[in-house]
């Protein structure tokens, strides 16, 4: 059995995520026909046919659907490993810690550094969208993170539970109301993924199961936490954050209010399920330490 060849796998990733030869030649920058020949030599050293190409277009067999995602977890490890090998060539010992809005982790570095003379401590704030791909990619040793995550590679020690609470514009007709219910909010556009409340999600598929349309073409794109409140202030729809994060971001123009039947938003900590070292091993109890002295750490604003 060959050595899997990353450069081809990187060059397969791209196939599988265009489906489309010509458009991931162009994103990797080599000529079509060589993106084939790679393509077929790794079909070869692997002994199976990762397309199939018809009228309808290039598709991916039952094995590239395995292979894409076995691929992408390995090349987020070859990139991670090149990323931590840097660190570690660097002077002094360093470890990145990552979080989410709302969430303040400066105790934890403090407690680190402590602990771990010499030790440097970074933090990165992430988002809903690269807080998980952050700790796959090496870009942070471990992260305070907002469920619900894919877990699929990662070792996830809860923390903490919150309140989540809608935020609405200030002259919305929602905004007097007190006891609000996941239904009350089901007559509104959501302007983030539905999976990430899935009680709204689910009383919208009862009441208005158009709302969630594949595209949701009315719904205003929205990737950070700034932008989806510019989108509910200019009345386009609603959002719900966790108590913490809202209270981050108060603004006069805005309410937050809570709503009986949403369930509380969990924070954990995560960091790669096949790494250990004793700085990992130490941001767990310290983590567990906070937690069990409820010394949360969130900004309420």
């Amino acid at each position: 059995m060959t050595d899997l060849d990353l450069r081809k796998l990187r060059y397969f990733v791209a196939v599988a995520s265009e489906l489309n030869y010509a458009r991931a030649a162009k994103s990797l920058h080599i000529a079509q026909p060589v993106l084939s020949r790679q393509i077929s030599a790794l079909e070869n050293e692997l002994g199976v046919i990762l397309f199939e190409r018809s009228k309808r277009g290039t598709q991916l067999t039952e094995a590239g659907a395995v292979v894409r995602d076995e691929a992408t977890a390995l090349l987020r490890t070859a990139a991670a490993l090149q990323r931590r090998a840097r660190v570690a060539g660097r002077e002094g010992s360093h470890f990145t810690i990552g979080f989410m809005p709302g969430l303040i982790v400066t105790p934890v570095v403090r407690l680190m550094e402590e602990r771990f003379v010499g030790l440097r401590v970074d933090v990165v704030r992430t988002s809903w969208d690269d807080q998980i791909e952050m700790i796959h990619d090496g870009r942070v040793d471990a992260s305070f993170v907002r469920l619900p995550v894919a877990r699929r590679g990662l070792t996830v020690v809860p923390f903490f539970t919150e309140p989540r609470m809608v935020v609405l514009p200030s002259d919305h007709p929602l905004s007097e109301c007190a006891n609000l219910t996941v239904v009350d909010l089901a007559e509104f556009d959501l302007i983030q993924d539905p999976d990430a409340v899935p009680e709204w999600r689910d009383a919208v598929a009862k009441l208005r199961p158009e709302a969630l349309a594949t595209n949701r073409v009315k719904v205003p794109a929205a990737r950070t936490v700034e932008e989806k409140l510019e989108q509910v202030a200019a009345g386009r729809g609603i959002v719900v954050l966790p108590e913490s994060t809202a209270r981050f971001y108060t603004r006069s123009d805005l309410v937050l209010r809570y709503v009986v039947d949403l369930a509380d938003g969990e924070v954990a900590l995560a960091f790669d399920a096949g790494r250990t070292s004793p700085e990992l091993a130490a941001i767990v109890e310290i983590a567990q330490a906070i937690r069990d002295t409820s010394e949360v750490l969130v900004s309420v604003g």
